[in-house]
């Protein structure tokens, strides 16, 4: 028999990946290892029954299903115990890879002057490192800023120095916050902020449960609420027990259900700003007036 490429996949839903056969049209097992490392068999759908079944496996050599491998798409068998050992090594890796690379947040910028442009933002911000994103806040319908904007900055130092200073810009002090890292609980102690553990699950399908989003994400870690606002409006939010795994996860892109849902900071929700800028010029009570009327988002670049 003539070598042939039969399609082979980790998963139903999966991309395949052609493997060759042997001149006497098998497979070796080896062959199929090397490309989906740990893999001890192959396994079809029967087209008829609709069944899943098992590959003859002899010696290390896969046999055809009635001698002839069609244009079926075979699916990889792991030993169920590793399989799960290498999930939860990789899901655990993850985290630790993602815990160990700082990366910037878009940085709330409070107090700007009415006439500052995100030109004489970023001219202004560039002074101290490279700028990804510069955003004033405006007034949807009049157009007019609304006192106060977003940044963002390549470069990590470049943000905990930015952060570490106040800023005159066009003539007035302005500050520069991480929007949602700093949450206090009443009476704590203002030298140890609370990161948050909430995470913000953007592009959701209507078939996503709680159950099936907490059976997800608890492969990071434990989780402690899941939530999806009814009626449904395409998004979640998942609390977890530890803070640090939340943070390692924002900014990423996950695959669950097969759909792209985007990881990012839930904004959380202060009753009093008072207890968030106690600094801020001006006076705090205009301040609280001001994000009252605007109910200010993050940019678009969060969802």
């Amino acid at each position: 028999m003539s070598e042939l490429y039969i399609r082979v996949a980790e998963d139903e839903n999966e991309e395949p990946m052609e493997i060759p056969s042997e001149d006497d049209g098998t497979v070796l097992l080896s062959s199929v290892a090397a490309q989906f490392p740990g893999a001890c068999g192959l396994r079809y759908r029967n087209p008829e029954s609709q069944c899943m079944r098992g590959v003859r496996l002899l010696e290390g050599v896969l046999h055809a299903p009635e001698n002839d491998w069609g244009n079926l798409v075979y699916v990889v068998n792991y030993p169920k115990d590793n399989k799960r050992k290498m999930e939860e090594i990789d899901a655990a890796s993850a985290v630790k890879i993602k815990r160990g690379f700082q990366k910037t947040s878009d940085l709330i910028v409070l107090g700007l002057p009415w006439k500052t442009t995100e030109q004489d933002l970023k001219d202004y911000f560039t002074t101290f490192g490279e700028v990804i994103m510069v955003q004033v806040k405006r007034d949807a319908k009049t157009g007019n800023s609304k006192g106060f904007g977003f940044v963002r900055f390549t470069d990590y130092e470049t943000q905990t120095k930015v952060i570490a200073q106040r800023h005159m810009i066009d003539g007035r002090w302005c500050d520069c916050k991480l929007p949602n890292s700093k949450v206090f609980w009443a009476g704590a102690c203002p030298d140890e902020p609370m990161r948050s553990r909430k995470i913000f699950v953007g592009r959701c399908t209507e078939d996503m449960t709680t159950d099936e989003l907490r059976q997800y994400f608890m492969q990071y870690g434990e989780v402690t609420d899941v939530f999806i606002p009814k009626p449904f409006r395409a998004f979640a939010f998942v609390t977890f027990a530890d803070d640090q795994v939340a943070q390692a996860l924002c900014g990423e892109d996950l695959i669950i259900k097969g759909v792209s849902v985007h990881i990012s900071n839930a904004e959380p929700k202060h009753n009093n700003i008072h207890q968030l800028f106690p600094q801020f010029p001006g006076g705090s009570a205009s301040l609280a007036a001001m994000f009252a009327r605007s109910q200010y988002q993050f940019p678009s670049s969060h969802v």
